[in-house]
């Protein structure tokens, strides 16, 4: 049974190395929040680490991406070019969306391919109010990683040990297909 030495040795390390493994799913989100967040949704499946910790960890790290994005964008607006910029009227019509439906845009972004970036780059540079986005960042991290932690946990409820092999290897090259075929449309 490969897979069950596969588990073993997954125990193992990650048991050996648990407060490291949370670390890592703190910083990752900076480099790629989906696989961050399938990752520890896998981890939790797996019971290689408490599921809790694994939450927090992922969550703190994508909220904290989330906010630097912001300011990205805000200190962009600092600058003359953006100044002229942010004065058509486009533009001025874009930040007054931002700021009249931000709770409701912040949770899209988050579950919208291609938005997240952008609209957290956007809301900083049309100054939308930070404690206003901080706290809907936290409500649209907790709902997105309360859905893949859920999914994963159901499905895993529903297939068993094979899932915590196979659900994260499903997902993972879902996203890869998802970031290929967005590659391929912007050259076009």
């Amino acid at each position: 049974m490969p897979e069950t030495d596969l588990l073993t040795q997954l125990h193992v390390m990650a048991s050996q190395n648990i407060l490291g493994v949370y670390v890592l799913l703190a910083i990752a989100p900076f480099l790629q929040e989906d696989a961050t967040v399938v990752a520890a949704a896998s981890l939790s499946l797996g019971g290689l680490g408490n599921s809790v910790a694994l939450f927090v960890a992922v969550g703190l790290g994508l909220t904290v991406s989330v906010l630097w994005k912001y300011w990205i964008g805000r200190a962009a607006r600092s600058h003359k070019w953006a100044q002229r910029f942010a004065a058509k009227p486009s533009v001025e019509k874009a930040q007054k969306l931002v700021a009249n439906r931000l709770g409701v845009s912040t949770i899209a972004a988050r579950f919208v391919p291609g938005t997240r970036i952008p609209f957290y780059v956007a809301a900083g540079f049309f100054k939308a109010p930070w404690w206003s986005f901080a706290g809907w960042s936290v409500v649209s991290v907790v709902l997105y990683v309360g859905v893949m932690f859920a999914l994963f946990h159901a499905v895993g409820a529903l297939a068993g040990e094979a899932a915590v092999i196979w659900l994260p290897v499903v997902a993972i090259f879902t996203l890869l297909v998802y970031v290929a075929v967005q590659k391929l449309r912007a050259r076009k």
